[in-house]
Protein backbone atom coordinates (compact mmCIF):
# COMPACT_ATOMS: atom_id res chain seq x y z
CA UNK A 1 0.00 0.00 0.00
CA UNK A 2 1.65 3.17 -1.15
CA UNK A 3 0.82 6.58 0.62
CA UNK A 4 1.01 9.99 -0.64
CA UNK A 5 2.09 12.90 0.73
CA UNK A 6 0.03 16.16 0.14
CA UNK A 7 1.84 19.59 0.10
CA UNK A 8 0.19 21.93 1.73
CA UNK A 9 -0.79 24.76 -1.62
CA UNK A 10 2.03 27.67 -1.12
CA UNK A 11 0.19 30.83 -0.59
CA UNK A 12 2.09 34.46 -1.02
CA UNK A 13 5.18 35.09 -3.61
CA UNK A 14 8.57 34.76 -2.43
CA UNK A 15 11.29 37.65 -2.05
CA UNK A 16 12.85 36.48 -4.93
CA UNK A 17 10.22 36.22 -7.10
CA UNK A 18 8.98 40.02 -6.21
CA UNK A 19 12.69 41.10 -7.39
CA UNK A 20 12.60 38.67 -10.12
CA UNK A 21 9.38 40.87 -11.21
CA UNK A 22 11.15 44.36 -10.29
CA UNK A 23 13.95 43.43 -12.11
CA UNK A 24 12.06 42.54 -15.15
CA UNK A 25 10.08 45.39 -15.16
CA UNK A 26 12.66 47.88 -14.73
CA UNK A 27 14.81 46.69 -17.58
CA UNK A 28 12.47 46.57 -19.83
CA UNK A 29 11.68 49.92 -19.59
CA UNK A 30 15.47 50.97 -19.56
CA UNK A 31 16.18 48.81 -22.14
CA UNK A 32 13.13 51.06 -24.34
CA UNK A 33 14.85 53.88 -22.78
CA UNK A 34 18.27 53.45 -24.60
CA UNK A 35 16.89 52.28 -27.77
CA UNK A 36 14.83 55.44 -27.88
CA UNK A 37 17.07 57.99 -28.22
CA UNK A 38 14.84 60.80 -29.30
CA UNK A 39 13.09 60.19 -25.95
CA UNK A 40 16.47 61.54 -23.83
CA UNK A 41 17.45 63.86 -26.92
CA UNK A 42 13.80 65.75 -26.53
CA UNK A 43 13.64 65.28 -22.48
CA UNK A 44 17.00 67.67 -22.61
CA UNK A 45 15.82 69.65 -25.32
CA UNK A 46 12.91 71.40 -23.47
CA UNK A 47 14.33 72.51 -20.35
CA UNK A 48 17.81 73.57 -22.20
CA UNK A 49 15.84 75.98 -24.07
CA UNK A 50 14.73 77.72 -21.16
CA UNK A 51 18.17 77.35 -19.20
CA UNK A 52 20.24 79.06 -22.93
CA UNK A 53 17.27 81.27 -24.44
CA UNK A 54 14.50 82.03 -22.00
CA UNK A 55 16.56 82.71 -19.27
CA UNK A 56 19.05 84.86 -21.64
CA UNK A 57 16.27 87.47 -21.98
CA UNK A 58 14.28 87.20 -18.36
CA UNK A 59 17.30 87.52 -16.49
CA UNK A 60 17.26 91.47 -16.24
CA UNK A 61 13.73 91.47 -15.97
CA UNK A 62 13.34 88.66 -13.11
CA UNK A 63 16.46 89.77 -11.04
CA UNK A 64 15.68 87.03 -7.97
CA UNK A 65 16.91 88.75 -4.29
CA UNK A 66 18.36 86.55 -1.25
CA UNK A 67 15.64 84.06 -0.54
CA UNK A 68 16.18 80.42 0.98
CA UNK A 69 17.89 78.68 0.31
CA UNK A 70 20.74 80.89 -1.57
CA UNK A 71 22.72 83.09 0.69
CA UNK A 72 23.60 85.52 -1.97
CA UNK A 73 22.54 87.32 -5.08
CA UNK A 74 22.27 84.34 -7.78
CA UNK A 75 21.38 84.64 -11.60
CA UNK A 76 18.42 83.61 -13.08
CA UNK A 77 19.79 80.22 -14.80
CA UNK A 78 20.75 79.25 -11.43
CA UNK A 79 17.43 80.38 -9.86
CA UNK A 80 15.54 78.24 -12.96
CA UNK A 81 17.45 74.79 -12.82
CA UNK A 82 15.70 73.15 -10.07
CA UNK A 83 12.05 73.93 -12.14
CA UNK A 84 13.73 72.59 -14.89
CA UNK A 85 14.80 69.48 -13.14
CA UNK A 86 11.60 68.82 -11.86
CA UNK A 87 10.29 69.81 -15.50
CA UNK A 88 11.83 67.23 -16.76
CA UNK A 89 10.72 64.72 -14.66
CA UNK A 90 7.17 66.10 -15.33
CA UNK A 91 7.20 65.13 -18.60
CA UNK A 92 9.04 62.06 -17.93
CA UNK A 93 6.26 60.98 -15.95
CA UNK A 94 3.44 62.00 -18.35
CA UNK A 95 5.63 60.12 -20.95
CA UNK A 96 5.65 57.14 -19.04
CA UNK A 97 2.15 56.99 -18.57
CA UNK A 98 0.98 57.02 -21.71
CA UNK A 99 3.47 54.22 -22.90
CA UNK A 100 1.46 52.63 -19.76
CA UNK A 101 -1.73 53.07 -22.03
CA UNK A 102 -0.25 51.72 -25.07
CA UNK A 103 1.57 48.92 -22.56
CA UNK A 104 -1.82 47.94 -20.72
CA UNK A 105 -4.11 47.59 -24.39
CA UNK A 106 -0.77 45.71 -26.39
CA UNK A 107 2.32 45.61 -24.41
CA UNK A 108 3.32 43.69 -21.30
CA UNK A 109 1.25 45.10 -18.88
CA UNK A 110 -1.80 43.93 -20.71
CA UNK A 111 -0.40 39.89 -19.17
CA UNK A 112 0.99 41.45 -16.07
CA UNK A 113 -2.19 43.27 -14.56
CA UNK A 114 -4.04 39.92 -14.68
CA UNK A 115 -1.08 37.36 -13.25
CA UNK A 116 -1.53 37.05 -9.25
CA UNK A 117 1.16 39.34 -8.97
CA UNK A 118 -0.59 42.07 -6.64
CA UNK A 119 -1.73 44.88 -9.01
CA UNK A 120 -0.01 47.16 -6.45
CA UNK A 121 3.25 46.25 -6.67
CA UNK A 122 3.09 45.73 -10.15
CA UNK A 123 2.10 49.14 -10.68
CA UNK A 124 4.59 50.13 -8.33
CA UNK A 125 7.62 48.22 -9.92
CA UNK A 126 6.41 50.95 -12.97
CA UNK A 127 6.48 53.74 -10.62
CA UNK A 128 9.95 53.09 -9.76
CA UNK A 129 11.44 52.23 -13.11
CA UNK A 130 10.14 55.55 -14.74
CA UNK A 131 11.20 57.34 -11.75
CA UNK A 132 15.00 55.50 -12.47
CA UNK A 133 14.92 56.48 -16.40
CA UNK A 134 14.08 59.93 -15.03
CA UNK A 135 17.13 60.35 -12.70
CA UNK A 136 19.12 59.86 -15.84
CA UNK A 137 17.67 62.76 -17.63
CA UNK A 138 17.89 65.09 -14.59
CA UNK A 139 21.96 63.91 -13.85
CA UNK A 140 22.26 64.25 -17.44
CA UNK A 141 20.84 68.02 -17.47
CA UNK A 142 22.93 68.83 -14.59
CA UNK A 143 25.91 67.92 -16.14
CA UNK A 144 25.44 70.46 -19.09
CA UNK A 145 24.85 72.80 -16.94
CA UNK A 146 27.61 72.76 -15.40
CA UNK A 147 29.23 73.78 -18.49
CA UNK A 148 27.49 77.44 -17.98
CA UNK A 149 28.25 77.82 -14.91
CA UNK A 150 25.29 76.59 -12.69
CA UNK A 151 27.12 74.44 -10.50
CA UNK A 152 25.78 73.77 -6.64
CA UNK A 153 27.95 72.85 -3.89
CA UNK A 154 29.95 69.15 -4.75
CA UNK A 155 27.34 67.48 -1.89
CA UNK A 156 24.56 68.59 -3.65
CA UNK A 157 24.36 66.36 -6.39
CA UNK A 158 24.46 63.55 -3.48
CA UNK A 159 22.02 64.99 -1.12
CA UNK A 160 19.01 65.89 -4.12
CA UNK A 161 18.83 62.62 -5.16
CA UNK A 162 16.27 61.50 -2.21
CA UNK A 163 14.33 64.52 -3.37
CA UNK A 164 14.47 63.94 -7.26
CA UNK A 165 13.28 60.24 -6.21
CA UNK A 166 10.51 61.08 -3.85
CA UNK A 167 9.46 64.06 -6.75
CA UNK A 168 9.92 61.40 -9.72
CA UNK A 169 7.63 59.26 -7.67
CA UNK A 170 4.78 61.98 -6.64
CA UNK A 171 5.07 63.28 -10.72
CA UNK A 172 4.99 59.36 -12.22
CA UNK A 173 1.96 58.10 -9.64
CA UNK A 174 0.02 61.20 -11.07
CA UNK A 175 0.47 60.29 -14.25
CA UNK A 176 -0.58 56.74 -14.02
CA UNK A 177 -3.67 57.95 -11.60
CA UNK A 178 -4.54 60.21 -14.94
CA UNK A 179 -3.54 57.26 -17.20
CA UNK A 180 -6.56 55.08 -15.46
CA UNK A 181 -8.86 57.00 -17.33
CA UNK A 182 -7.42 57.28 -21.14
CA UNK A 183 -8.42 54.51 -23.29
CA UNK A 184 -7.19 55.74 -26.59
CA UNK A 185 -3.86 56.56 -27.07
CA UNK A 186 -5.08 59.79 -29.68
CA UNK A 187 -6.72 61.07 -26.08
CA UNK A 188 -3.47 61.66 -23.59
CA UNK A 189 -2.17 64.05 -25.57
CA UNK A 190 -5.14 66.58 -24.84
CA UNK A 191 -5.59 65.83 -21.61
CA UNK A 192 -1.84 65.84 -20.96
CA UNK A 193 -2.25 69.50 -21.75
CA UNK A 194 -4.21 70.51 -19.38
CA UNK A 195 -1.93 68.93 -16.90
CA UNK A 196 1.86 69.79 -17.89
CA UNK A 197 1.63 73.28 -18.80
CA UNK A 198 -0.84 74.36 -15.66
CA UNK A 199 0.96 72.52 -13.21
CA UNK A 200 4.46 74.00 -14.55
CA UNK A 201 3.96 77.89 -15.26
CA UNK A 202 1.66 78.22 -11.95
CA UNK A 203 4.60 77.08 -9.94
CA UNK A 204 7.76 78.25 -8.16
CA UNK A 205 10.24 76.65 -10.99
CA UNK A 206 9.91 80.10 -13.38
CA UNK A 207 9.50 83.07 -10.51
CA UNK A 208 9.98 83.49 -6.83
CA UNK A 209 6.21 83.13 -5.04
CA UNK A 210 6.74 86.96 -3.79
CA UNK A 211 7.22 87.85 -7.22
CA UNK A 212 3.55 86.11 -7.69
CA UNK A 213 2.06 87.55 -4.91
CA UNK A 214 3.10 90.92 -5.86
CA UNK A 215 1.02 90.66 -9.23
CA UNK A 216 -1.89 88.17 -8.74
CA UNK A 217 -2.52 87.20 -4.74
CA UNK A 218 -4.96 85.01 -6.28
CA UNK A 219 -2.77 82.98 -8.49
CA UNK A 220 0.23 82.89 -5.85
CA UNK A 221 -2.54 80.75 -3.62
CA UNK A 222 -2.42 78.55 -6.76
CA UNK A 223 0.75 77.94 -6.55
CA UNK A 224 1.13 77.29 -3.19
CA UNK A 225 -1.64 74.31 -3.81
CA UNK A 226 -0.22 73.23 -6.48
CA UNK A 227 2.02 69.87 -5.79
CA UNK A 228 4.44 70.79 -8.50
CA UNK A 229 5.80 74.17 -6.83
CA UNK A 230 6.65 71.73 -3.82
CA UNK A 231 8.35 69.76 -5.91
CA UNK A 232 10.53 72.39 -7.06
CA UNK A 233 11.20 73.64 -3.76
CA UNK A 234 12.12 69.93 -2.51
CA UNK A 235 14.60 70.04 -5.19
CA UNK A 236 15.64 73.53 -4.68
CA UNK A 237 16.99 72.90 -1.11
CA UNK A 238 18.31 69.52 -1.74
CA UNK A 239 20.28 70.83 -4.35
CA UNK A 240 21.79 72.37 -1.59
CA UNK A 241 22.02 70.27 1.26
CA UNK A 242 19.15 71.84 3.13
CA UNK A 243 15.61 70.33 3.68
CA UNK A 244 12.57 72.16 3.23
CA UNK A 245 9.68 70.34 5.88
CA UNK A 246 6.70 71.69 4.03
CA UNK A 247 7.77 70.56 0.91
CA UNK A 248 8.62 67.00 2.03
CA UNK A 249 5.58 66.46 4.08
CA UNK A 250 3.52 68.19 0.59
CA UNK A 251 5.12 65.61 -1.68
CA UNK A 252 5.02 62.47 0.53
CA UNK A 253 1.34 62.75 0.96
CA UNK A 254 0.98 63.80 -2.52
CA UNK A 255 2.66 60.51 -3.53
CA UNK A 256 0.92 58.42 -0.84
CA UNK A 257 -2.03 60.18 -2.41
CA UNK A 258 -1.57 59.29 -6.45
CA UNK A 259 -0.50 56.09 -5.54
CA UNK A 260 -3.15 54.61 -3.74
CA UNK A 261 -5.69 56.60 -6.59
CA UNK A 262 -3.42 54.76 -9.37
CA UNK A 263 -4.32 51.23 -7.57
CA UNK A 264 -7.55 51.79 -6.57
CA UNK A 265 -8.52 53.35 -9.99
CA UNK A 266 -6.26 50.18 -12.08
CA UNK A 267 -8.93 47.65 -10.09
CA UNK A 268 -11.26 46.40 -12.77
CA UNK A 269 -13.85 45.28 -9.51
CA UNK A 270 -13.69 49.65 -8.45
CA UNK A 271 -11.56 51.79 -10.49
CA UNK A 272 -12.04 53.33 -14.19
CA UNK A 273 -10.67 50.06 -15.56
CA UNK A 274 -13.30 47.92 -16.49
CA UNK A 275 -13.50 44.24 -17.74
CA UNK A 276 -15.08 44.04 -21.25
CA UNK A 277 -17.28 40.64 -22.28
CA UNK A 278 -14.09 38.53 -22.94
CA UNK A 279 -12.05 39.60 -19.21
CA UNK A 280 -10.07 41.64 -21.36
CA UNK A 281 -9.82 44.98 -19.52
CA UNK A 282 -11.79 47.66 -21.50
Amino acid sequence: MSSTTIKPARSGFSLAEYLTCLNGIVWREALRFLHQRERFVSALVRPLVWLFIFAAGFRQVLGISIIPPYETYILYEVYIAPGLMAMIQLFNGMQSSLSMVYDREMGNMRTLLVSPLPRGYLLFCKLLAGTAVSLLQVYAFLLIAWFWDIAPPPIGYLTVLPALILSGLMLGALGMLISSGIKQLENFAGVMNFVIFPMFFASSALYPLWRVQEGSPMLYHVCLFNPFTHAVELTRFALYGQINWISLAVVGSCTAAFMIGAIYAYDPSRGLVRRGPGGAEA
